[in-house]
C-alpha cells in the first residue's frame, strides 16, 4: 500500500522560506506525477513528472521550486513566502490508476 509521509511544514514570517518533503513508501514502482496541492487539495502548487517536467500554480511561480531529491522523495522549496501561502499542503502521488494523498502539513506565514 502506497503511503506518503510529509514533513517540513511550520511557521515562517513573510519573506521567509520553508522546505517541504514528501517520502513515498509501500511501492517498488516509480511515480508518473508527484506534487503538492493546497486549500483542501483544490489548488495546484507544483507537480513534477518522472521525466523532470515541472508545473506550477500561477500564484507560486518564481517563488516555489519542486525537485526530486531521490527515487522516493520529492521536495518543495518555498521562498519569499506570503501570508496568502498559509494553508495545509498535501502531497500527491499518481501512477496509472493510483491517486494517493498524504495527510497534509500546515504552513503558516505571518505578516
Amino acid at each position: 500500500q502506497v503511503q506518503l509521509v510529509e514533513s517540513g511544514g511550520g511557521l515562517a514570517q513573510a519573506g521567509g522560506s520553508l522546505r517541504l518533503s514528501c517520502e513515498v513508501s509501500g511501492t517498488p514502482f516509480d511515480f508518473n506525477v508527484m506534487g503538492w496541492y493546497r486549500h483542501t487539495r483544490r489548488e495546484l502548487v507544483a507537480t513534477i513528472t518522472t521525466g523532470g517536467t515541472t508545473k506550477y500554480g500561477d500564484s507560486v511561480k518564481g517563488r516555489f521550486t519542486i525537485s526530486r531529491d531521490s527515487v522516493k522523495t520529492v521536495s518543495l522549496e518555498m521562498n519569499n513566502l506570503k501570508p496568502e501561502d498559509t494553508a495545509v499542503y498535501y502531497c500527491n502521488f499518481r501512477r496509472d490508476l493510483a491517486d494517493i494523498w498524504g495527510q497534509g502539513t500546515q504552513v503558516t506565514v505571518s505578516s
